[in-house]
């Protein structure tokens, strides 16, 4: 199963409301974007592939309880993942949470 598929289906068995690198016209919903590859080399080889990135939850209620199903359902899929942050953005009335992860492939 490539990254992108595992990295899917953690988000989609909480919501289909996800959206990869981009906002969606919605008050409840999860953005998710890659950013790097997170390689071990040796001898000049890749010997193990990984790539990471970022999941945002964006939510009018204040304790979502999507921000309690992602962390699991990474888990499931072999995702290492941390949630880096939480903040109330009082401009937009968004709860944002932020988790980083790191998926092996290859």
């Amino acid at each position: 199963m490539s990254w992108q598929t595992r990295i899917i289906a953690a988000h989609t068995a909480v919501t289909d409301a996800v959206s990869h690198g981009g906002r969606l016209k919605s008050e409840r919903y999860f953005v998710w974007q890659e950013d790097s590859a997170n390689d071990l080399e040796a001898n000049g080889c890749h010997i193990e592939l990984a790539m990471t990135g970022w999941t945002d939850l964006f939510s009018k209620t204040e304790f979502d309880p999507w921000s309690e199903a992602l962390g699991p359902e990474l888990t499931k899929q072999g995702i290492a993942w941390r949630l880096s942050s939480v903040q109330f953005e009082p401009e937009t009335g968004f709860w944002h949470w932020q988790w980083d992860w790191s998926v092996g492939y290859g």
